[in-house]
């Protein structure tokens, strides 16, 4: 079978995931149908927006459905309907038996972590969190267990000292749509031999979750080490970003992100949370051993700012602190 004769059906929601779709396309894949979350009321004005991989289907012309419920008999007829040889996941959802039992060569996720570990919705940003050296991206066979299907293709990156979720999640985006790719064309040629996860776990103690990011879990706690709070910073960054509540003698606390930041490690104690600031140059903030020197910041109701430029019209008030 050549790739124009494999119908595929494609399911994806953010931009994440149209880096795989386009690359399909774009190389005369036969996507006979793409599935995605239905449009929802966004912003201020609640208008009702697209999701990236919607955006990108109607430009292509792509057969699309947008199911409230996966169970629902007028989606799965439709679906059926499509009948696809293979599906492929790339950020959506959690599928029912139902779906990813349909096409007759199966359906594989891409996962962006080095699977077993980092199984869950947000495998990017708790790798860097936990600081990890190096992180990648999976295709695997969907089954009942979430994340947990046989192993097809894997491909590693490092993660650098200074590094963030936004920087790895592109250059997994790109690796992952490739490694897409590749895996497709391993199916068309009858050449997949895939490999049990429990092969790769000694002990199930040893795995690493990557649970759904909630906003206590962005929150800095200021007596963590400077590397902790480090990794926590760059794991969040840019989105949902870590934040903290700053504090004026005089003035309610007000919520602030921090985007971006170094470590200064110091010996001498100080008080954690309490903010050393030339208020020109530098914010320097205490934590059990040594500082976070602030370089990209957010106060309420501003916008996000490198930290010189913040403090040309921002003065911390002495005696304030996180």
């Amino acid at each position: 079978m050549n790739k124009q004769d494999l119908r595929i059906v494609f399911m994806g929601t953010p931009d994440f995931a149209v880096e795989s779709l386009r690359i399909l396309v774009e190389n005369d894949y036969n996507i006979v149908g793409v599935i995605t979350m239905p449009d929802k009321p966004s912003g201020r004005g609640h208008k009702i927006q697209y999701s990236a991989v919607k955006k990108y289907a109607l430009e292509q012309n792509l057969p699309l459905l947008q199911p409230e419920k996966l169970k629902n008999e007028a989606f799965l007829s439709d679906l059926k309907a499509l009948n696809a040889d293979l599906q492929i996941v790339v950020a959506f959802r959690m599928l029912p038996e139902a779906v990813w039992n349909m096409p007759r060569l199966g359906t594989f996720n891409l996962h962006a972590s080095l699977l077993p570990q980092y199984r869950g919705a947000a495998p990017i940003n708790w790798a860097i969190i936990n600081g990890e050296k190096e992180t990648g991206a999976t295709t695997f066979f969907l089954t009942h267990e979430i994340d947990t299907g046989k192993i097809i293709l894997q491909q590693k990156v490092p993660i650098g000292e200074s590094d963030n979720a936004g920087k790895i999640h592109d250059e997994l985006m790109s690796m992952g749509a490739e490694l897409v790719r590749k895996t497709v064309d391993m199916l068309l040629e009858d050449k997949v031999d895939a490999v049990d996860q429990q092969q790769f776990i000694k002990e199930e103690s040893d795995l690493k979750a990557a649970p759904k990011i909630f906003k206590d879990t962005c929150r800095i706690d200021w007596n963590n080490s400077a590397k902790r709070i480090y990794n926590l910073i760059r794991g969040l960054s840019p989105y949902p970003a870590a934040w903290t509540e700053l504090s004026d003698k005089d003035k309610d606390a007000q919520l602030v992100k921090i985007y971006a930041a170094d470590i200064l490690f110091s010996e001498e104690s100080h008080h954690v949370g309490s903010i050393h600031t030339d208020n020109k140059t530098y914010l320097h903030i205490a934590c059990k051993d040594g500082f976070i020197d602030v370089k990209e910041i957010q106060l309420a109701g501003k916008k996000a700012m490198k930290i010189d430029e913040l403090l040309r019209g921002y003065k911390f008030e002495e005696g304030s602190c996180f």
